[in-house]
């Protein structure tokens, strides 16, 4: 083997383990905050679609949409994370996430790009998130000429579910 190609060799093998080290994120925008979520927890995004409202869920829960037979739970991301609501005619886009129990749909203003992020640069949430945002971000990449905050997005459905059942009970 020449000493050209083993480098070539090494420096492939380099690149494959820093690949393994990135995390890939599907972003999206609610107002000025740039949201993330790891691209393996999303089933799709799409367009806007109408929901049919469901009596006695929590406050968050938008209602159901039926995507393509099958019946997804679409969630106001926005009040999730206590943030006001959507401007008047302004339609939200679905980020369909896979969850054990099934897909659930997150309504957020629009859609970003998928990013590939340094787990190693990820910081804690600052301390000006207060309320239910700063349960909710995972962490936060500071990336060029942007804040990328990292949603749990287990821990929101979690919580929903609870205020569901709570309502329920009532």
């Amino acid at each position: 083997m020449s000493e050209e190609t083993s480098e070539e060799m090494v420096q492939e093998v380099a690149e494959d383990k820093s690949r393994e080290k990135t995390r890939q994120l599907s972003t999206f925008y609610l107002e000025s905050h740039f949201f993330g979520v790891p691209v393996g927890e999303v089933q799709e995004v799409i367009r806007y679609l109408g929901s049919t409202w469901v009596p006695l869920v929590s406050e968050v829960v938008r209602g159901v949409i039926n995507l393509r037979g099958q019946i997804v739970t679409a969630i106001e991301l926005r009040r999730c994370l206590g943030m006001p609501e959507r401007a008047a005619g302004q339609l939200p886009m679905n980020v369909v996430i896979r969850t054990g129990d099934g897909a659930v749909s997150l309504l957020v203003d629009e859609i970003g790009d998928v990013l590939d992020v340094e787990p190693e640069i990820m910081e804690r949430p600052p301390e000006t998130l207060q309320g239910p945002m700063r349960e909710m971000v995972r962490g936060v990449y500071k990336l060029a000429g942007a804040l990328l905050l990292e949603l749990d997005i287990q821990r929101a459905i979690a919580d929903i579910g609870k205020e569901s059942a709570q309502a329920a009970s009532a």
